[in-house]
């Protein structure tokens, strides 16, 4: 993948001092196509996965561990669990085969999506022109 740099320098000297995408090429060193793809996003696009995560030996134990993360959110953080004790919680008494990594990168990923942002987006643009 390519920097940031590098879009805009390629973006600034075809979309305003005019040159063309072939010449860009020839100037940039890169294919013809890398630099269509860089004319069209105004970033570099990240990577999407095309299907949801599949983790056959987690499913069955999601909602044990969602159920202890929503009860940890009551706690203090010093006494909520880590990924590893959930990790051997579920080895232990639900039987769990699957790895410390798959439970540990669930955990991270669910509270994540918890977690409130510290600044929130302007509704509306009125606020902007007034």
């Amino acid at each position: 993948m390519y920097s940031v740099d590098i879009y805009s320098r390629v973006r600034r000297t075809c979309l305003k001092d005019g040159m063309s995408s072939r010449e860009a090429a020839r100037y940039f060193n890169k294919d013809r196509k890398t630099i269509a793809k860089m004319l069209r996003h105004e970033l570099p696009p990240g990577y999407q996965r095309s299907e949801p995560l599949r983790r056959p030996k987690l499913d069955g134990f999601v909602g044990v561990i969602d159920q202890i993360l929503r009860t940890d959110k009551a706690l203090i953080t010093k006494q909520r669990h880590t990924a590893k004790r959930i990790f051997e919680h579920q080895s232990d008494e639900h039987n769990y085969t699957g790895s410390l990594t798959t439970v540990t990168s669930y955990v991270r990923e669910q509270k994540r999506r918890t977690k409130v942002p510290l600044s929130h987006p302007l509704r509306g643009s009125a606020c902007l022109h007034a």
